[in-house]
C-alpha cells in the first residue's frame, strides 16, 4: 500500500514507516502531525484518485528532526567592470517518518 501526499507544493509517494524530507513545517521534534492532502491511494486491490484529494483518508507522520539542506552558492559576475558578488543559501528542512495511513 502506498499513497501520494502533497506537502507544501511538492508531492511524495509514501508508505507506512517511510522517512521523507520536506520543506520546514511548524512543530517540535517528536510531534505528531497530519498530512491531509492525499491525492492518490493504492492498496493492493484498487487505486483511488482524488479530485483533487481523496476524501476520508489521512496520513499521520512524526517529526524526527529539523535540519538544513546543502549549501547552494550563487555567484554574480560582470566582465570588464570588476563586479563580483557571492552569496549562499541553505534551505530549512523537516525530516518526517510516516506512522499511519488511515
Amino acid at each position: 500500500m502506498f499513497v501520494i501526499v502533497r506537502v507544501g507544493n511538492k508531492q511524495f509517494k509514501v508508505a507506512p514507516k517511510d522517512v521523507i524530507t520536506v520543506d520546514r513545517l511548524e512543530g517540535e521534534v517528536g510531534d505528531i502531525i497530519d498530512l491531509p492532502d492525499v491525492l492518490l491511494v493504492n492498496d493492493d486491490k484498487a487505486v483511488k484518485v482524488g479530485t483533487p484529494i481523496v476524501k476520508g483518508v489521512k496520513v499521520t507522520a512524526k517529526i524526527l528532526a529539523h535540519e538544513k539542506g546543502e549549501k547552494i552558492d550563487i555567484h554574480r559576475f560582470k566582465s570588464k567592470v570588476r563586479y563580483r558578488r557571492a552569496r549562499g543559501f541553505r534551505a530549512e528542512l523537516t525530516k518526517l517518518e510516516v506512522t499511519q495511513v488511515a
